[in-house]
């Protein structure tokens, strides 16, 4: 019975889609609950003041202030609930039973308690219209559908007359299996248009990454270092005075690919893309693989003397990875040449002056002999940072 009961909530949508997307539906219930439950409790204000003023009905005007207080209590309850980070799908069970249960028991006692006599219209609307509101678990709008029916049916026997109460029952019974009915087709729409959102946007995450995300290195690539480039000198934050900009590459890495070989050249590339990965969480520098064997580097600092603490960070970082460079002409083992241009923040220029300037520190870098790092800015005078081995 269960697997005809969820077939097409396991079996079709899988069961880790099916809990994602109800997570996010249980969110939106949250939401409509809220909306619903100051609707109802102005309808429920407005019917007290027509029960006064056309039928001088105390009790039922009394009857409808206490439901709309309780509907009031539940547009608090999920008006601050929405404002937490962390929603319960439990606890918004507990308040869709409440909204429910206040509603069927006004319906009852219009339908029933106030107008024994009458064919309970009401009830028969809300108890179709109020479970199309949300979107649950059929198991759950079950219980919800069926315990409504039975207290239905329990005030009928009790209330009104033999000839009324048997139209009654029987007319609530159909409309508890057309609300059955809609509320299971409602939520298999739902769930599928949930399942294809999420779908669309894993995918589009993927290909977004994909785009952005150099595969060898797992560094940014060029197209996103270019955007990336454009927001960091337009957006600073007030505590940083200088943008840093350093272009760097290995040395030599041609000579290592020809000897080593490839495979061991992108090894190489692999390594060095970890030590730059772990300069985000370090020191807050964004990397990225521009080139072959090109990389760039962008970060803040708030005193420009501060750029040389990122550079010695990572030669020594590079220096001990301890890869092996018989060709090298400069170390034994794998090491980078860097070039770094330092500006104010604010200055008005654009990327590519600031990329040629921190290619030309790379530049001077080799010709002064490599595994090494040259660092200057449009304020303060060009010096090196050599790479002892």
């Amino acid at each position: 019975m269960l697997k005809n009961l969820y077939s097409w909530r396991y079996y079709s949508l899988g069961k880790e889609h099916y809990h994602e997307c109800m997570n996010k539906i249980f969110i939106n219930n949250l939401r409509f609950l809220h909306h619903a439950s100051v609707i109802f409790a102005v309808f429920a204000v407005c019917f007290s003041a027509l029960s006064v003023i056309k039928d001088r009905d105390l009790i039922e005007a009394g009857v409808c202030i206490a439901a709309a207080a309780v509907a009031l209590l539940l547009a608090f309850v999920t008006y601050y609930k929405l404002q937490t980070t962390y929603i319960n799908n439990h606890f918004i069970y507990i308040l869709t039973t409440i909204f429910y249960a206040n509603v069927m028991s006004l319906g009852i006692y219009l339908s029933v308690w106030s107008s024994p006599d009458k064919l309970a219209t009401i009830y028969l609307c809300l108890l179709i219209c109020v479970p199309l509101m949300f979107i649950n678990p059929p198991q759950f709008n079950l219980c919800l559908t069926i315990g409504a029916i039975i207290s239905f049916t329990v005030s009928t026997i009790f209330v009104k007359s033999f000839d009324n109460w048997i139209l009654d029952i029987i007319n609530t019974l159909i409309a508890g299996i057309i609300s059955i009915y809609f509320t299971w087709l409602l939520s298999k729409l739902r769930l599928g248009m949930e399942l294809s959102t999420t779908m669309l946007e894993n995918e589009r995450d993927s290909y977004f990454d994909q785009s952005i995300l150099d595969e060898l290195t797992q560094l940014k690539n060029r197209r996103d270092f270019q955007q990336t480039f454009k927001r960091y000198l337009s957006n600073y934050r007030n505590s940083d005075n200088w943008m840093c900009i350093a272009i760097l590459d290995i040395d030599f890495f041609k000579l290592y690919n020809d000897h080593y070989g490839h495979p061991k050249g992108d090894e190489c590339l692999r390594a060095v893309g970890g030590v730059l990965n772990s300069l985000q969480e370090s020191h807050d520098v964004y990397s990225a693989r521009v080139g072959g064997e090109e990389f760039a580097l962008l970060w803040f600092e708030a005193e420009i003397s501060h750029a040389d603490t990122v550079v010695s960070h990572l030669q020594k970082l590079i220096k001990e990875l301890k890869i092996p460079h018989e060709k090298s002409k400069v170390s034994p083992y794998i090491s980078i040449s860097m070039g770094v241009f330092a500006q104010q923040c604010g200055v008005a220029t654009d990327t590519q002056t600031m990329y040629d300037m921190a290619d030309k520190a790379l530049y001077h870098a080799k010709e002064g002999g490599r595994n090494c790092a040259v660092i200057f800015g449009n304020t303060i005078e060009q010096y090196k940072i050599a790479n002892n081995n």
